[in-house]
């Protein structure tokens, strides 16, 4: 079975997309200047499509959860930790120390924290709707940035009215 890639440019980065019939494999972002002009222009392998369409959908505020097949490599405890991160809805977020409690020892956290760190479905598991528990916006290996982003997309502060 052929392992494919393609690439999508989102408004923070391009998101490098790696699957094949047996689901998704892997979610990163990149910065602009890591990927060539080339690599955009290519055709979306098959089995890749859906994936880039339910990010097309989610960046343009159109999805709130996505419905794909997939198939991250991880340890079991990583597989259990990210599992958990797909129970928190979209907009709102949880912190490290609860996430450990919910899977059952807060004694855990830094190793559930180095679990989500090791997530490889960017976005498609929501390891940015995880932050400290002082509800500051730590831990993310794509950058505090990429994540403040992120939450603000999932949920935009609304104008309130002044009368």
């Amino acid at each position: 079975m052929k392992t494919e890639i393609t690439y999508y440019k989102t408004p923070i980065g391009i998101a490098k997309i790696v699957g094949d019939t047996n689901g998704i494999q892997a979610v990163s972002v990149l910065d602009v200047k890591e990927v060539s002009v080339t690599d955009l222009k290519k055709s979306i392998p098959y089995c890749l499509q859906d994936c880039v369409v339910q990010l097309e959908e989610y960046f343009k505020g159109e999805r709130a959860s996505f419905n794909l097949t997939v198939n991250p490599k991880g340890t079991t405890f990583q597989i259990k930790v990210w599992k958990y991160l797909l129970t928190i809805p979209y907009g709102k977020t949880t912190n490290y120390l609860a996430q450990s409690k919910a899977l059952g020892d807060a004694k855990a956290i830094r190793a559930v924290a180095t679990a989500n760190g090791k997530n490889p479905l960017w976005i498609i598991i929501p390891c940015h709707r995880v932050i400290g528990s002082d509800g500051s916006l730590t831990g993310y290996a794509d950058g505090i940035w990429r994540k403040k982003w992120l939450l603000e997309h999932e949920n935009p502060v609304k104008q309130q009215t002044l009368f």
